[in-house]
């Protein structure tokens, strides 16, 4: 039975944050100061150009408990809260955005709930009207279609920030995939969750790093990285399409031989081949989606790269 302190492991990705740092550690340690554990707060500097990778070496001079993975390159939010993920130590682990959109003052509610034996405490948001309209809606949008089309369910309106037991993060560092969509992946691997809710807020400084193209793709490799339904769909679309041109062919040969009617002219046949090369193209493309994941996939190349690491006890990587 032990009898020492668990062990808390605050996952924090950054690219590009100077601004937004003072303000993160200036909320976030009192509140972890005041929980009875211990803490380490994981720095994943995403390739960051500006001097957020100085300002953490600063802030780790003051206070020992920041730890710092220095990504060789920027290699995207999922991969770098992987390397955080990876190479944390706690007992609990809780990925939050520097942003502080995600308010860190409910971290004391993920954790008594944690204790009293739940090994997944989501926070979900209960308002988004910070966001934009356009994201706010596309964001139900994309929950709905994800969750009708996906074989496993996202809770709606939770994103990475939650609390997680080391179980978790041991059954997490179990999954290879190189493609990795973490929302689905967290809702992958199940296990006993609750739910906590909060109200977003604004973002404390800074501009956001998601524009809506890379929302667009991000939310396509979600769905193509947990579903084949749209294989599936277009499997049907397939076959509909040829049940109605057959239908069609007949319908046009025994018009000519009762009617002796030609066979229609050239603007309604280029519109037919030009709607089936569409058609064609575009099943093409939602194949090459799948295959390009393959090739990916089958190359086993690393998700992250870490240049420098500083504050681990040994190299994880």
């Amino acid at each position: 039975m032990r009898t020492d302190p668990p062990l808390i492991s605050v996952v924090v990705p950054v690219f590009n944050e100077a601004e937004t740092l003072p303000k993160f550690f200036e909320r976030l340690l009192p509140i972890l100061d005041q929980i009875s554990c211990r803490y380490e707060i994981v720095m994943i500097n995403d390739g960051s150009t500006d001097s957020t990778l100085t300002d953490l070496k600063k802030i780790r001079a003051v206070n020992n408990s920041v730890k710092i993975i220095d990504l060789s390159r920027n290699f995207g939010k999922e991969s770098a809260l992987t390397a955080g993920l990876h190479m944390c130590n706690g007992d609990a682990v809780i990925p939050i955005d520097v942003d502080l959109q995600d308010p860190p003052e409910i971290i004391p509610d993920m954790f008594e709930h944690w204790l009293s034996g739940y090994d997944v405490v989501l926070a979900k948001r209960s308002s988004r009207n910070t966001d934009s309209y356009f994201k706010r809606h596309s964001a139900v949008a994309f929950y709905k279609f994800f969750n009708r089309l996906s074989e496993i369910e996202i809770p709606e309106n939770a994103g990475d920030y939650r609390l997680m037991d080391r179980k978790v993060i041991e059954a997490l560092k179990q999954l290879p995939e190189n493609t990795r969509f973490m929302k689905g992946i967290f809702a992958w691997l199940g296990f006993k969750q609750t739910t906590i809710e909060f109200v977003r807020e604004a973002r404390s400084a800074g501009n956001g790093k998601w524009g809506s193209w890379k929302l667009w793709n991000f939310a396509l490799g979600g769905v193509f990285s947990f579903s084949i339904a749209p294989l599936r769909i277009w499997t049907y679309i397939g076959f509909a399409l040829t049940l109605v041109s057959s239908i069609y062919l007949i319908y046009i040969v025994l018009k000519t031989i009762i009617y002796g009617d030609p066979v229609q002219g050239y603007p309604s046949l280029a519109a037919i081949i030009l709607f089936f090369n569409g058609v064609i193209l575009f099943g093409m493309g939602l194949l090459g989606e799948y295959i390009g994941r393959i090739f990916i996939e089958t190359k086993r190349r690393p998700v992250y790269i870490a240049r420098e690491t500083i504050g681990f006890d040994y190299e994880k990587f």
